[in-house]
C-alpha cells in the first residue's frame, strides 16, 4: 500500500488570504470508552515555510512505537497546539458530534489563551462536517477538507498530537481497571475489550448510551 505523505499545499495557499491556519482533527470518536480528543495545530507563514517533521503523518498511519516522537517533533514544528477533550458522560448527555464540537472549542481556547488570535485564523476541519459551528463557535471560520489528516501536514500534526495524549489518559485509566485491557485496546471495539465488557459489564468510563453490544470490532 501506497503511504501518501502529508504536504502544505493547502496551508501555503490559505495562508494568503487568512494570517493564521488551526488545524484540527479528532481522536476517540469510535472508541467505546474514554474521552474524545480534538487536536489543534497552528500554522503561520513562518512554519509552511520549514521542512514537515520526519514521519508525520495521520495519526493512524504512525506505528504505535514512534507516534511520541513523531507528535514531539510536531509539537515543536508548529506555532502552537492544544488538545481539548469530551468525556464519555458528556458524550452521554450531548451526543458524539456535539461533544466532538465541545472539545474542538476547548481545544481553540486554550490556544486563545496561550495568544493565538484563533478569530483571524482559518480552521482546517478533517472530515465532512463542521461539527464545530453546529456546537456553537460562530466567531470561528471553520473549513472542512476531506482526508486532510492525510493530505494537509497541519492536520496530521494536530492527529498525532492528539493522539499520543489520549492514548496516554487510557493508559492511566488501564491502571485503574486492568480487566478492560486498556492500555492495549485504548478503548476500542477489539475482540479482548467486549470479552471484559460481557464478564465484567461496563464501568463509568464507558459510553452507556452506546449499543455496545453490537459495535463492530474496530481493530
Amino acid at each position: 500500500m501506497t503511504v501518501v505523505e502529508p504536504r502544505l499545499t493547502l496551508e501555503r495557499r490559505l495562508l494568503k488570504e487568512h494570517p493564521l491556519i488551526i488545524a484540527c482533527d479528532e481522536v476517540g470518536r469510535g472508541a467505546l470508552a474514554g474521552p474524545v480528543a480534538v487536536g489543534a495545530a497552528v500554522i503561520d507563514p513562518e512554519r509552511s515555510r520549514k521542512r514537515i517533521p520526519a514521519g508525520l503523518r495521520d495519526s493512524k498511519l504512525v506505528p504505535e512505537h514512534k507516534r511520541a516522537e513523531v507528535a514531539s517533533r510536531a509539537a515543536s514544528w508548529v506555532a502552537a497546539s492544544a488538545v481539548g477533550w469530551s468525556s464519555s458522560a458528556e458524550i452521554d448527555e450531548v451526543g458524539i458530534m456535539r461533544a466532538l464540537g465541545l472539545a474542538a472549542i476547548r481545544a481553540i481556547a486554550d490556544l486563545r489563551a496561550h495568544g493565538v488570535a484563533a478569530e483571524s485564523a482559518l480552521v482546517i476541519l478533517d472530515g465532512n462536517y463542521d461539527y464545530i459551528t453546529a456546537a456553537g463557535a460562530s466567531d470561528l471560520r471553520v473549513t472542512p477538507v476531506i482526508k486532510a489528516d492525510r493530505d494537509c501536514a497541519s492536520a496530521a500534526a494536530a492527529s498525532v498530537i492528539a493522539k499520543v495524549a489520549r492514548d496516554a489518559v487510557m493508559t492511566g485509566l488501564h491502571d485503574e481497571l486492568p480487566a478492560y485491557r486498556w492500555a492495549r485496546n485504548k478503548g476500542y471495539a477489539s475482540p479482548d475489550h467486549r470479552e471484559a465488557i460481557r464478564e465484567h459489564g461496563m464501568s463509568a468510563h464507558h459510553r452507556q448510551s452506546w449499543a455496545i453490544a453490537d459495535a463492530p470490532t474496530l481493530f
